[in-house]
């Protein structure tokens, strides 16, 4: 079963663009697989909430996020 599984900041994508992300994950594996992928490709978009994660040892937050890199 293919499965791809993105991690997103809470309350940064609508439920329409989740629906884009699920739609072009499920056609991705499907364009290498075949069609036969297409009714068993699982994708799972989790919202992590904000300080939730982070990179290089450092907690990421929205905020930060959303900063102008070099500031």
């Amino acid at each position: 079963m293919p499965f791809a599984n993105f991690k997103i900041p809470a309350g940064t994508l609508t439920t329409e663009q989740k629906q884009q992300i699920i739609t072009a994950a499920t056609e991705l594996y499907v364009d290498i697989y075949g069609e036969r992928a297409r009714a068993t490709t699982l994708v799972l978009v989790e919202e992590v909430h904000d300080g939730g994660w982070g990179i290089g040892g450092d907690v990421l937050t929205l905020a930060k996020l959303q900063q102008t890199p070099g500031r």
